[in-house]
């Protein structure tokens, strides 16, 4: 590695005849995120009519919760009590949407999956005793968020290893800032696809911050996937294209990353559609009765 910030490039022609011919060879890009998921509205069967009805009740509880939601609020809707056949036509109705969130520590597993009305969360939790479950409204689920920075391995310590070049002062940056940061503070970000690094640095930034108890996946163009660190507010967010190769690796320091995040317009929208849905389910259920 000669070159300034340790990177080797070779060397660069100006003028007419000195790039190549696109005709002739083609450009070559990195492929970006394609096939990007769209809201697709279902309908649940209406075999049973009580049970579809009472399926009903809790969307209408729901359909309330999007459309009297505000900023920065959080909706649980209890649904432990329901009869597996009403909750799977909820959950029917629903359906699955964009993002899916794993939170495990040790002896406790929390399984979220946002539906596809946007803020519409499907929470399970599993350990000793029965199954936990719930839905609630929100931006993002708070119980991700509480225990997202529980260390599920020790962090790395001693002094720090050969071939670093930039880890160490990124290391100090991020400790600072996620020391100083409080809730509501900006997002501050550091991106290592356009920072000079060696595979030591980043190795050598992993280990120390650490790997904590939640990780996030968001489905849109590609993949996003977002993994707490073990140190507070720190969060690697990284994301790939649709053949799965990395073309963006950042570290944000935030209390969540907005990728992942329900926006307030999404949840409004959310509401409108529930309402279409209702709707709808309540004409069939006219008709089978």
């Amino acid at each position: 590695m000669s070159s300034l910030f340790g990177m080797t490039h070779p060397p660069v022609g100006f003028g007419p005849g000195s790039q190549p011919d696109a005709s002739e060879e083609g450009l070559e890009y990195l492929p970006m995120p394609s096939g990007m998921r769209v809201y697709e509205p279902h309908l649940p069967e209406v075999a049973d009519p009580a049970c579809a009805a009472a399926a009903r009740e809790v969307l209408v509880r729901i359909h309330r919760a999007l459309a009297s939601w505000s900023p920065g609020e959080e909706i649980r809707i209890p649904v432990d009590e329901l009869d597996a056949p009403i909750l799977a036509l909820v959950d029917e109705a629903l359906g699955e949407g964009e993002v899916a969130v794993k939170v495990e520590r040790a002896g406790d597993r929390l399984e979220i999956q946002e539906a596809s009305l946007a803020g519409v969360w499907r929470v399970r939790g599993f350990g000793d005793g029965p199954t936990r479950e719930s839905l609630l409204v929100g931006s993002f689920p708070r119980v991700a968020l509480n225990r997202a920075f529980t260390a599920t391995a020790p962090a790395a310590t001693g002094p720090a290893p050969a071939g670093l070049m930039n880890g160490q002062p990124i290391l100090t940056e991020l400790l600072d800032r996620s020391a100083a940061w409080r809730r509501g503070d900006g997002p501050h970000a550091v991106n290592f696809s356009l920072l000079p690094h060696t595979p030591e640095d980043l190795a050598f930034v992993e280990q120390r911050l650490g790997v904590g108890a939640t990780t996030i996946l968001s489905r849109g163009y590609g993949n996003c996937r977002v993994t707490a660190t073990a140190t507070p507010n720190v969060w690697w967010v990284r994301y790939y294209n649709s053949v799965d190769t990395l073309i963006l690796d950042t570290v944000e320091i935030v209390d969540v990353p907005a990728v992942v995040c329900a926006a307030v317009e999404d949840i409004a929208d959310s509401a409108e559609r529930l309402a279409e849905i209702l709707d709808a389910l309540a004409t069939d259920l006219e008709r089978v009765r």
